[in-house]
Formats: structure tokens, C-alpha cells, sequence
């Protein structure tokens, strides 16, 4: 309801998640470079009101591949580091400037920068998490379920202390989103980009959730059929199915 007044004025949802969110709640170092390119960047939210080792939370935002920046998911970070976490929000490379895998390599550049350089921030690299929503949750579960990523990097998924995905696409062949067909190379896309591919016995424990119905991104074949895979494998799988919310406004509910 905080928002609406704000939706009304011509903001952009991001701006006034952004507008709205904690600003003390975190020291924010800004245009960090993880890579030679400019999209090759990160920023990391400090904790201001605990002492670290921190936990934490590297997060890759959604936006199908061809859209999105760090600056607009200042509300995630100010809301985890809220609670004591340090979070990294990363660029990566977009269509139509690099196809599938490229962003891959990115996500995964990001995660061993973090894994090397996040306790001279205060962080824990023992304690990693990767996370993302919709096509960021894609990145997030492929850098922890699919060991090619991070071992071009010269380190492994059981480095990770775990996944969490929310509303992430996890098995889409064929692609019916047209905007998303060219980033996967439709119709002949790779079958080996599907996560769920992956979820096997060595799996970091994960946290899956996803709204109840959802127009982006089906629930029941992307997350509830991971968790089910990862479950299988005995692999420690929290899921939750929320009803009352959509595909955008279950990372919004991180806004204040």
C-alpha cells in the first residue's frame, strides 16, 4: 500500500522499492570490477550494525537476459544486510552483447571473486550463498549444480554453503518466451543448459521458492520438480509455494 502512492507518480516499481528501503543499514561499496568488461562489476552491501565474519549472500537479478543492473535491487541488499548479511550484487554480460553460456562464465567469475576477496570485506567465504530470482535464479543454480562453471575458475560447487532460487527457470525446452529465444540459441538450444540436469548427491542445500500460480516462469516444472530431484538425492531442499504473490512482487516482498 506504501507503494502504490509512489507507482502513481510515473516510478518505476524498482525506484520505489529502492526509495522506500533501509539506508543505514549497510556500508555499500559500489563498481567493484570482477572482469575486464564493463558489465564485469559488483556491488557489496556491509552490514553496519553487527560485526562480521558476515554470511553471504552473492545475488544475480532477473530480467530474461536482456535487461537489468545492480543499482536497482539496492533493496535486496539493504534488506539482507539488515539482518546481519553481507550481500555482492553482480552485473553480467546481457543479450544481446553475449549469448548462453557467456553469462554463465560471468556468474561464475563473480562467485570466485567473492569466494577470494569477500573477507577483506568483512565477509565469510565459508559461509557463500548464491541466489537469485527468475533468470537469476537460472545463473545461481547453474553456478551450484553444474561444476563446469566454477571449475573453469579453479574451485567447485561444494565450495558454496548453498542455493537459493526464487521463481528461477530450472527446465524450459523448448522456449516458448520470445524474447528469451535468441539468448538460448532457440530452436536449437543446448539441451545441457537446463539445471536440473544437475541436481545430484553433491548439491549444496538449497531454498527453493516460488508463488502458487505464476505467467513467467511455471512453478511446478521449474521448482517443484528441482526440489523433488534434490530431495531425491539427499540433498537438504526448504520449499516454499507462496500463495498471494506473482512472479514480480516475490522478490519485491524484499522491499520495506
Amino acid at each position: 500500500m506504501l507503494i502504490v502512492p509512489v507507482f502513481l507518480t510515473g516510478c518505476s516499481p524498482m525506484s520505489a522499492l529502492n526509495a522506500l528501503a533501509e539506508s543505514q543499514t549497510s556500508r555499500v561499496v559500489s563498481g567493484i570490477a570482477y572482469g575486464d568488461d564493463p558489465r564485469q562489476q559488483l556491488d557489496i552491501y556491509v552490514p553496519a550494525k553487527a560485526s562480521g565474519p558476515f554470511p553471504t549472500v552473492l545475488f544475480f537479478y532477473g530480467g530474461s537476459w536482456t535487461s537489468g543492473t545492480k543499482s536497482d535491487y539496492r533493496f535486496v541488499g539493504e534488506a539482507l544486510a539488515s539482518r546481519g548479511v553481507l550481500v555482492v550484487i553482480a552485473d553480467y554480460r546481457l543479450y544481446p552483447q553475449v549469448r548462453y553460456p557467456e553469462f554463465l562464465e560471468d556468474s561464475a567469475r563473480a562467485a570466485s571473486w567473492t569466494l577470494a576477496n569477500v573477507n577483506s570485506y568483512g565477509g565469510d567465504p565459508t559461509r557463500l550463498y548464491v541466489m537469485g530470482h527468475s533468470a537469476g535464479a537460472y545463473n545461481a543454480a547453474m553456478v551450484a549444480l553444474d561444476s563446469r562453471w566454477l571449475g573453469k575458475f579453479g574451485t567447485a560447487p561444494h565450495a558454496l554453503a548453498g542455493f537459493i532460487g526464487l521463481a528461477g527457470p530450472y527446465d524450459f525446452l523448448p522456449i516458448g518466451d520470445r524474447q528469451v529465444r535468441p539468448v538460448f540459441f532457440y530452436p536449437n538450444s543446448p539441451p545441457e543448459s537446463q539445471p536440473i540436469l544437475y541436481a545430484g548427491p553433491g548439491s549444496p542445500r538449497s531454498f527453493l521458492a516460488a508463488p502458487q500460480s505464476d505467467s513467467v516462469v511455471d512453478p511446478q516444472r521449474s521448482t517443484h520438480q528441482l526440489a523433488k530431484k534434490l530431495t531425491a538425492n539427499g540433498v537438504a531442499v526448504t520449499y516454499k509455494s507462496y500463495a498471494g504473490v506473482s512472479h514480480e512482487t516475490l522478490i519485491g516482498a524484499m522491499g520495506r
